[in-house]
């Protein structure tokens, strides 16, 4: 069995992680001893949904970690480089940076507006873009770093047609093939992620989702494999798309915390 990497002393940043799963992947990093920047635009409390950047920062430091809540909306390149400024400054160092900040729209292209595409196509595929373009200085200048992308198991599914979403996801997994490329020598780690299956996130019943339980993830599978990649380097592992479930088997791997 491969475990879990150990990374304390190591500093993380997650963009989109006031809740869902990136409050999962946050929470998941600071178990393994990194200190995370809990990064995202929600910083006071929502009447329809639940979770903040301060709030998941909270159960971070309640549970022994150290967290840092940082404000960064992705479709902004001032807050963006504010943010990592900010984790760096405040932290010391960036060793691992996720990008998951994300908005879903699935309907078809003929029933989607111009304004739901590009705001689609700006929270996931260009916030990907200038998370990656702030945190890469920081990860070159450490010895082995990580940079990580959330997508989703839709992209191949070709048969189910197409929407701004999986188009967007698409992108970031070919931007992150090149980026894997480019960043090889330099030992930075670069994959994606996706879930399997639906993770019944905070948004997701807020916005009434309701599957069976066979169509649902749990989320300690995405948080568990985030955390063992963030541990890479692009000696070990880089330039691959790898699915929750399916990534844990293959590294013979239980997901931590799952409800059994």
């Amino acid at each position: 069995m491969t475990g879990l990497p150990d990374l304390s002393g190591k500093v993380a940043l997650v963009a989109g992680a006031s809740r869902g799963i990136g409050g999962h992947i946050a929470r998941a990093l600071a178990s393994r001893g990194a200190a995370v920047a809990v990064a995202g635009r929600t910083v006071e409390p929502r009447a329809n949904v639940r979770g903040t950047i301060r709030s998941v920062a909270e159960e971070i430091e309640a549970a022994g970690g150290r967290a840092l809540p940082v404000r960064c909306d992705v479709r902004d390149e001032a807050s963006v480089e504010a943010a990592v400024g900010r984790t760096v400054d405040e932290l010391g160092q960036l060793d691992v940076a996720v990008c998951n900040a994300g908005v879903m729209w699935l309907r078809p292209i003929t029933e989607t507006s111009l304004e739901r595409w590009e705001r689609t196509l700006a929270v996931n595929l260009t916030g990907t873009f200038l998370v990656s373009r702030a945190a890469i200085p920081h990860l070159r200048a450490r010895p082995a770093s990580s940079l990580l992308a959330i997508t989703t198991v839709g992209v191949p599914m070709l048969e189910l047609g197409s929407n701004a979403y999986w188009v967007a996801k698409a992108g970031v997994e070919r931007l992150y093939r090149g980026l894997a490329h480019e960043l090889r020598d330099d030992n930075v780690a670069v994959n994606c992620l996706a879930p399997v299956k639906v993770v019944p996130t905070e948004g997701f019943r807020a916005a009434g989702g309701d599957l069976p339980p066979e169509e649902l993830e749990d989320p300690a599978y995405i948080a568990t494999a985030a955390a063992y990649l963030a541990g890479q380097d692009a000696r070990s592992c880089t330039g691959r798309v790898v699915y929750s479930v399916e990534f844990l088997d293959e590294l013979g791997l239980a997901p931590v915390g799952a409800v059994t």
